[in-house]
């Protein structure tokens, strides 16, 4: 049942966004909406909590999301003033599948200690297609605990060349 509210909310934004034309501007924004909401546990619990009312949660969102389009704010707005502030991360997820199967392709989910950047992506992207068979979306996520290197995932598969995984290694080793 919690899969179908994912994917019905995901829909949703989806069809929102494709009739004003940024399916891929809330797909991109949204990502970075939940790492900035993840990266705060003060702001997570201030949008979960039902004991605020829902304006002033959206009001949050609303000065929080600044620089976020129109359509994005709106979008996540409607959520967290649903009472699903908690589910955003999965929604997002589930969006950004959703937009790349209709458009033929995979998510690679990428996990770095720093951003990549364009080159970085284009040649990440060509090798992910190149193994897979398949025409592929890198996502992008920033994550210090990597340390170096990537993980990444496609579907249930995981490709770890993480420094972390390295020295995990070499500690067994020895």
């Amino acid at each position: 049942m919690a899969d179908d509210l994912i994917t019905g909310y995901a829909q949703a934004l989806l069809a929102v966004a494709g009739a004003e034309g940024s399916s891929k501007e809330l797909e991109t924004e949204l990502s970075q909406v939940v790492q900035a909401i993840s990266g705060s546990e003060e702001l997570q619990a201030a949008l979960a909590d039902g004991t605020i009312p829902a304006g002033a949660r959206q009001q949050i969102v609303e000065d929080v999301l600044g620089g976020a389009s129109r359509v994005t704010t709106a979008m996540v707005s409607m959520v967290v003033g649903a009472g699903r502030a908690a589910d955003l991360s999965d929604i997002a997820e589930r969006v950004t599948e959703l937009g790349a199967e209709k458009r033929g392709r995979v998510v690679a989910e990428v996990r770095s200690a720093i951003p990549l950047d364009q080159d970085q992506q284009a040649r990440l992207t060509e090798a992910l297609r190149s193994s897979t068979g398949k025409e592929v979306e890198v996502k992008v996520v920033i994550d210090p605990s990597v340390m170096g290197g990537l993980v990444t995932q496609i579907d249930d598969q995981i490709i770890d060349g993480s420094v972390r995984s390295r020295l995990g290694q070499l500690r067994e080793a020895f």
